[in-house]
């Protein structure tokens, strides 16, 4: 589920077009703390990059340095929209001398390993996905406007691909509790399946070269970036082609 094209020395507008592809992207907008005057690229490409709109490098304390920081956490991109993405296309434009791997977490597999009993708890859950979750584990703190951007979403925590049939796990650090559920037992599950996940035996590295582009699909993977030098120029951009429904109806999130 994950596809690697070396020496793709290409622009945003190639990026655009190759991404257009595989159906309608999605607009980064509500999915980062960057001020539309802070912003480096079109609205169609998620900056995934540790630069500021100067092509520097963002300062230690800057808020959007600290949001980013959620993403060396395990995640599924998007799922914290009502409708999940579907495929992301990562380009590595300048990519880290050491570090700065990614990691990318089979969920199908990780699915498949668990056993009958657990496979019967999970089937039927619902989990609520916020960014709010996951930055909140770093002590990332949201102002009000950001709070209300980050309303949680219903999600399934068992997804069925609607091409290959095939089950998978449909977790992230932004989920952050299960419906009906205590929040700490919830959490604690959610831990304990992450856990399972994320076990070497389900877990491709990749080491990143110049110019490397990597698709993958989010409704069957989790994926993490590694810590690396912030002080150098990390360049990542990432087309988001999104999803078609909702994994479960919508309804007010608690």
């Amino acid at each position: 589920a994950v596809l690697v094209f070396h020496d793709q020395n290409i622009t945003d507008e190639q990026q655009i077009a190759f991404s257009r592809n595989f159906g309608e992207i999605e607009n980064s907008a509500g999915g980062n703390v960057t001020k539309a005057d802070q912003k480096r690229l079109d609205p169609l490409m998620n900056d995934v990059s540790n630069l500021g709109e100067d092509n520097r490098p963002l300062a230690r304390e800057d808020r959007r340095r600290l949001f980013n920081l959620g993403n060396q956490l395990w995640h599924s991109d998007s799922s914290f929209r009502a409708i999940p993405a579907k495929y992301s296309i990562l380009s590595g434009r300048v990519v880290a001398k050491k570090g700065g791997n990614t990691e990318f977490a089979d969920m199908r597999a990780a699915y498949d390993a668990l056993d009958d009993e657990t496979k019967a708890l999970v089937e039927d859950l619902v989990c609520e996905h916020s960014l709010l979750y996951s930055r909140g584990q770093l002590g990332f703190e949201a102002t009000p406007e950001e709070r209300a951007m980050f309303r949680p979403v219903r999600q399934r925590l068992v997804r069925t691909h609607p091409v290959t049939g095939r089950k998978s796990l449909y977790l992230a650090s932004h989920a952050g509790t299960i419906v009906g559920w205590p929040v700490p037992e919830a959490r604690a599950l959610l831990r304990d399946l992450t856990e399972h996940a994320v076990q070497p035996q389900f877990v491709y590295v990749h080491r990143w070269r110049q110019y490397d582009l990597i698709m993958w699909d989010n409704r069957q993977m989790m994926h993490r970036v590694r810590r690396f030098d912030e002080s150098e120029i990390r360049d990542m951009r990432r087309t988001t082609v999104a999803g078609d429904a909702p994994t479960v109806a919508q309804v007010e999130a608690a």
